[in-house]
């Protein structure tokens, strides 16, 4: 299977779940910004949840099929198009070859992923097939996609995808009567971020402290795939204590010099010299991919105990969709 690359769009690269075991040498994690769609797309087609994706930035593309190919988009940053004709989003997708497809903006979010039936085969790079493109590795020539690039499965599908593709190739665009209920794997207020409190949290006098859990936050326009500067009420420490460089994550909220926070995501450093305020719970994580410039957030505080629970409760859920689709099938 195989597509070609007609224009880029903005921000197009290959990501999986992240580089795991190379945190302790300075290696960023990397991966999706959105790990709960690119996960939905891959399960959809019967992949391993870590295959390779593309990662759209809201919409622009435009790709073609140079064979016949299986596809499946999830994510709220774009919509899959055929001549005008938008395509349903978290399911299969039979495409025939020399189709030309395009993404098309979707406001509610910001970033889509494209997976295919095997995942896209680029090298793997340090474990991880992601493209972390400040050092240049992973994905395809650790860049951004750019046109005229092409890209093709891995040819070793499993017996779920097989018998997925078998269900549905033919000569025209195909897709079954069911879809993943996307929805059901996020809390309603998506304006919410749940957060526990964070090392330096009592580095904060109790103004700042309460701020934080009550004002609205803007996502800042220079925000990206390192991390987000969010424009609010300044924290004021009392703390004056010098911080020397310590662990941060995806997730991680630190208070800058001036007050401001920034919130890191998916290509963060592993560490950082600022005070830690708050970490957003993994669970939530994907609601901070899709934030656009300007959106308003608030934070909830809720224990490390309860984000424990809220994180052993998400794997078992994904688990069951895996096994439903593939007993659906084999």
């Amino acid at each position: 299977m195989k597509i070609v690359i007609k224009k880029a769009g903005l921000l197009t690269s290959v990501q999986d779940l992240g580089r795991m075991n190379y945190l302790s040498q300075a290696v960023p994690l990397s991966g999706a910004m959105d790990s709960l769609s690119a996960q939905m797309a891959n399960i959809a087609l019967g992949n391993d949840a870590n295959g390779a994706v593309i990662e759209f930035t809201k919409g622009g593309a435009v790709f073609a099929t140079k064979s016949d190919v299986l596809l499946a988009l999830s994510g709220d940053g774009a919509y899959l198009c055929i001549n005008e004709h938008r395509l349903p989003s978290d399911r299969p997708i039979f495409i025939p070859a020399e189709t030309e497809l395009y993404l098309e903006n979707n406001r509610s979010g910001s970033r889509s992923y494209l997976a295919v039936a095997g995942g896209w085969d680029v090298p793997i790079a340090l474990g991880s097939r992601s493209t972390y493109i400040p050092a240049k590795i992973g994905g395809l020539l650790g860049r951004c996609l750019v046109e005229n690039d092409q890209l093709n499965n891995i040819d070793d599908l499993n017996p779920a995808a097989s018998a997925i593709w078998r269900s549905l190739q033919g000569d025209k665009t195909n897709y079954p009567n069911w879809k993943i209920a996307h929805d059901l794997f996020l809390p309603a207020d998506r304006r919410t971020i749940r957060v526990m409190q964070a090392q330096e949290f009592n580095w904060f006098d109790e103004p700042s402290k309460a701020a934080f859990f009550s004002k609205t936050y803007v996502t800042g326009h220079n925000s990206n795939r390192m991390g987000y500067h969010l424009d609010g009420a300044p924290m004021t420490r009392v703390v004056e204590d010098e911080l020397l460089s310590t662990a941060v994550t995806p997730g991680t909220i630190q208070v800058s010099n001036n007050g401001g926070l920034i919130l890191l995501m998916a290509d963060c450093q592993t560490t950082g010299g600022y005070p830690r305020i708050a970490q957003v719970v993994s669970v939530d994580l994907p609601l901070c991919a899709q934030l656009n410039p300007g959106d308003n957030i608030r934070f909830k505080k809720i224990s490390w105990k309860d984000a424990e629970k809220l994180y052993l409760q998400f794997k078992h859920d994904l688990r069951k969709l895996e096994l439903a689709i593939a007993e659906k099938y084999v």
